[in-house]
């Protein structure tokens, strides 16, 4: 049996209706006169949403009868970290949304991970453990981790990583129309000075095997859902490149000029579905795309 888990909402919400075309932040300033700019940023950030959908873009364009949700945190609320969202938790491990723009984990003690703010949060809610790290998300990759409390279960996912973990998808904005839409990437990666390079053929290198599917096109972009067989750093943005259509926004192994209206790089980990290491329960996440990627979808 397969446990489904959805956020809770514990939060609660301020919701407006659009009654005329409008950017985002235009509309905040405007249902909260009294609230300063910088207040207002703060709040977009992190706690508002559109029509269900969490959106940190001060520009998204409005559209008359879209629903506008503020959220309010009360009581333990707000020890809630900001740069991610505790999608599950209980007495062994927690299972979070990662925002873009932040790490997973860093070797310096003073650089902002997701270990520091967990820890930040383990802390302020008088938890007697420290979150320590299971598997990691690249800095600009948002979407869902799972984060232990011991060592003793990060051990366990360690030790069987691929018979715990029985689903992990991700979805992306590429460039262009991939052909064919549904495909598998193959090739062997060694590590170069600067990124990871990839062959066709065996050259020595870590092999590297990466499933897609083409949801959506549009004029200028594909959305595709990805799973992969294995876990080599940089995978599916060196895959998409080798297919010669690049996640859109990648600094690394995109186009150089990359003139799409979004700011961030369009990869996402929607779905992890896992065996729980401790209660042997089938447990499925799962996050919405982006609405930044929707948006892409419309152009």
């Amino acid at each position: 049996m397969i446990d489904t888990v959805k956020k809770k909402q514990t939060m609660k919400q301020n919701e407006y209706t659009v009654s005329e075309p409008k950017e985002l932040l235009a509309f905040l300033q405007e249902i909260m006169p009294d609230s300063s700019r910088t207040k207002v940023k703060e709040l977009l950030a992190h706690n508002v949403y559109v029509d269900g959908r969490r959106t940190s873009q001060f520009n998204f364009p409005l559209q008359k009868g879209m629903k506008v949700s503020i959220e309010k945190a009360t009581g333990k609320d707000r020890l809630r970290p900001r740069d991610l969202d505790i999608v599950y938790e209980d007495q062994h491990l927690m299972v979070v949304n990662k925002h873009e723009g932040l790490l997973s984990y860093s070797k310096f003690p003073n650089d902002k991970t997701v270990i520091t703010v967990l820890n930040q949060y383990l802390e302020a809610s008088h938890q007697r453990c420290h979150a320590h790290i299971v598997h990691r998300l690249d800095r600009d990759t948002s979407g869902l981790m799972v984060v232990s409390k011991s060592k003793e279960v990060s051990q366990k996912f360690e030790e069987d990583w691929k018979g715990m973990v029985f689903d992990r998808r991700y979805v992306a904005v590429a460039w262009g129309h991939i052909e064919p839409p549904k495909g598998e990437v193959r090739s062997w990666f060694t590590d170069g000075e600067y990124c990871v390079l990839s062959s066709p053929t065996d050259n020595g290198g870590k092999l590297a095997i990466t499933h897609y599917e083409v949801k959506q096109t549009s004029r200028r972009y594909s959305l595709v859902e990805l799973k992969l067989d294995t876990g080599r750093r940089n995978q599916i943005r060196v895959h998409l490149r080798d297919l010669q259509h690049p996640v859109v926004h990648d600094p690394m192994y995109g186009y150089k000029e990359d003139l799409s209206p979004v700011s961030r790089l369009c990869l996402h980990a929607f779905r992890l579905c896992f065996t729980h290491p401790v209660t042997g329960k089938r447990l499925k996440f799962e996050t919405p795309v982006p609405a930044a990627f929707l948006k892409l979808m419309e152009l």
